[in-house]
């Protein structure tokens, strides 16, 4: 059995990091958490009182 190259070890390492990235993506576009993501963004847009300065309005 022939040792692992380094140059192996690199590809292996870009691969999964590749593969990790991917699913970041996928999981941070996926239409279940649209709702939620849009929740925490709108957080930041309110004033001292809570009232929404922009965004959705319920």
């Amino acid at each position: 059995m022939p040792e692992m190259d380094l140059n192996v070890l690199r590809s292996a390492v870009t691969v999964l990091s590749l593969l990790v990235f991917v699913g970041i993506v996928a999981w941070a576009y996926a239409r279940r958490n649209r709702e939620r993501f849009e929740d925490l963004g709108a957080l930041v847009l309110t004033n001292d009182d809570g009232v929404p300065q922009g965004g959705r309005h319920e």
